[in-house]
């Protein structure tokens, strides 16, 4: 995956250096065409000849070059996202640190009871489509969580999780999946690392063009985790 995502990391720089190898050798075939056109005897003719097919030879290696470049960067890239960063920072799941995230404000009421705060709803929820079934919107979770729930809509490219502390925007992507799902495990979310309060889930899913559809939200309180 290292090289896809160099081919796209650079791949302005690839055009550029293309487009001048490519100018570079129309020259030389220019030159050589020229030269054949006033050649008068065998040899000069046969040395012509040669430095025009090398020329010729190189133009058409130099789009095939480009071609496959196009073909790296638009049709194959897409199909592994995992080469392609996204537009918000990973976060390994066992290692999610507690400084990337502000400080949660917990409500007396909160502290007391551990309901988390109004659940957010989302549109982007849709059954047999997007949707988190676990866990459900409003619940109380602690540890390692399994997600589950439904990925399965059309043009699909690859789904992934984010979170965010309550009346924040700043969501962290904590994992991505690139396989249609159907009511089951969407994966895995640690949630040992983060500070106790109450935090915002969701489910984005990414077509194979790179558009992501609205997403499905779900509330939760996260305790601290049990004392050995």
């Amino acid at each position: 995956m290292e090289i896809l995502s160099f081919f796209k990391e650079y791949e302005i720089l690839i055009y550029l250096g293309l487009g001048l190898l490519a100018a570079w050798q129309m020259r030389k075939f220019i030159v050589a065409w020229q030269e054949l056109r006033a050649a008068a005897f065998g040899l000069e003719m046969e040395s012509a000849q040669g430095r025009l097919n090398r020329a010729a030879g190189m133009l058409v290696f130099l789009l095939i070059c480009g071609i496959v470049e196009f073909g790296l960067v638009t049709f194959l890239l897409p199909a592994y996202p995992e080469a392609e960063p996204l537009a918000t920072p990973t976060l390994d799941l066992l290692a999610t640190p507690t400084t990337t995230l502000p400080a949660p404000e917990v409500s007396p009421q909160v502290e007391a009871t551990g309901a988390p705060e109004e659940a957010i709803t989302a549109a982007g929820c849709i059954p047999e489509e997007v949707l988190i079934t676990s866990p459900e919107d409003g619940t109380t979770i602690r540890g390692i969580v399994e997600v589950q729930g439904t990925v399965d809509v059309p043009d699909f490219g690859f789904y992934k999780f984010e979170i965010t502390r309550a009346g924040t925007d700043d969501w962290l992507t904590i994992q991505a999946g690139e396989e249609i799902v159907q009511e089951d495990k969407l994966g895995t979310w640690d949630t040992s690392q983060l500070e106790p309060g109450n935090y915002n889930l969701q489910l984005v899913v990414v077509d194979n063009e790179g558009n992501p559809r609205e997403a499905c939200v779900v509330s939760v309180f996260v305790e601290a985790p049990a004392e050995e």
